[in-house]
């Protein structure tokens, strides 16, 4: 289970960026990864949309979330590389990774990661939070509450990827 006493959730810090890079090089192969400077460019624009968690024993970044908001409501490649979609006021976030370093998987940090995102985006009037993930992923997301679209337009890394939503 996982010890709300060991883990602080919260927003990152724009110097963060390299950790989270190399969290997310760990979580996906080089075709799915976003790289460290598409991620920095990221943080800079759209910060708050990253909920990193923070190990207290360690001081490091054991895992995060994170997207851009739009007024958008279908998930396309661009939002991957391109923060200029970032829309502070939009009423959809479209999440663009969830990651947790292999050493804290199987603690429910990903599930606590998408609720607190969740109950987050719901305070600040959000929409819905929409993602794409790969078949086997399908039935987590599901578990997490999100409603699966279908097969999506998206091909980022080369993969064939269902599309899912999260009705706040």
């Amino acid at each position: 289970m996982l010890s709300k006493e060991r883990f602080v959730f919260r927003d990152i810090k724009v110097g963060e960026y390299e950790e989270a890079a190399a969290i997310e090089s760990v979580c996906f192969p080089p075709n799915e990864a976003c790289t460290p400077e598409h991620i920095r460019d990221r943080v800079k624009v759209a910060a708050d949309l990253f909920l990193v968690v923070e190990d207290k024993e360690t001081g490091k970044l054991a895992g995060f979330l994170n997207g851009i908001a739009t007024d958008e409501e279908r998930f396309r490649d661009a939002f991957f590389i391109d923060e200029s979609l970032h829309k502070a006021g939009g009423s959809n976030v479209m999440l663009l990774g969830l990651d947790v370093l292999p050493e804290y998987r199987g603690m429910g940090m990903a599930r606590e990661i998408v609720a607190t995102y969740v109950m987050r985006e719901r305070e600040k009037g959000r929409k819905n939070l929409v993602l794409t993930c790969l078949p086997d992923k399908v039935e987590m997301y599901e578990k997490f509450g999100f409603e699966n679209l279908g097969m999506a337009d998206s091909t980022w890394g080369g993969e064939e990827w269902y599309e899912m939503r999260y009705a706040i």
